[in-house]
């Protein structure tokens, strides 16, 4: 019986602290009202901070905010005309999780992290937190850049080789104020 290796490679060691380009997450015109509308009824927060004029004004925002999580999610939204990468990373691997291949992107794409230099496909959630500094408003522009922030190799007890990767990505608006750092683990089997 063979004795599994770590997989935390010198390849692998190499990627951490690597960043991607940073990139605007919100539509050229801004966060705006309707998609904040739409954001908080499927997220089913009714803060009137997220849509009275009135009260917000009262609040210590003085006017409209998002929710803390709005920002990543931004981005997150595929545009008409524009393939679905979902749809894209199944038509590529029917056995997708997901997950696998969705925000990887080729040469070409702007604000994607290179694909770790591992054999180890499977993916699994390993948790997400998040740390608000500051709300958006309407008519911010939020821009993201993605980091690997951390990866660390295991074996288990049962010899499977695993890899804990962690991204960071962080959001800023039109004047580069912090709204948010999210990282987002994942491991790799």
């Amino acid at each position: 019986m063979s004795e599994t290796k770590n997989p935390l490679t010198p390849e692998v060691k190499a990627i951490i602290g690597l960043a991607a380009e940073k990139v605007e997450a919100s539509p050229p015109w801004g966060i705006e009202r309707e998609g904040l509308r739409i954001f908080t009824n499927a997220i089913m927060d009714p803060d009137p901070r997220y849509w009275d004029d009135e009260f917000a004004k009262t609040t210590k925002f003085g006017g409209i905010v998002t929710p803390p999580i709005y920002c990543s999610y931004i981005g997150r939204k595929t545009l008409a005309g524009v393939e679905d990468p979902i749809t894209r990373a199944f038509r590529e691997n029917p056995n997708s999780d997901g997950i696998g291949g969705v925000r990887e992107g080729g040469p070409d794409s702007k604000g994607t992290l290179p694909p770790i230099p591992t054999p180890l496909k499977r993916i699994l959630n390993a948790g997400n937190e998040i740390e608000v500094y500051k709300y958006p408003a309407l008519g911010d522009h939020i821009y993201s850049q993605a980091s690997y922030h951390d990866v660390k190799g295991r074996v288990t007890k049962d010899g499977t080789a695993m890899l804990v990767v962690t991204i960071q990505t962080t959001y800023t608006n039109q004047n580069d104020d912090v709204l948010c750092i999210l990282r987002q683990s994942t491991i790799r089997r």
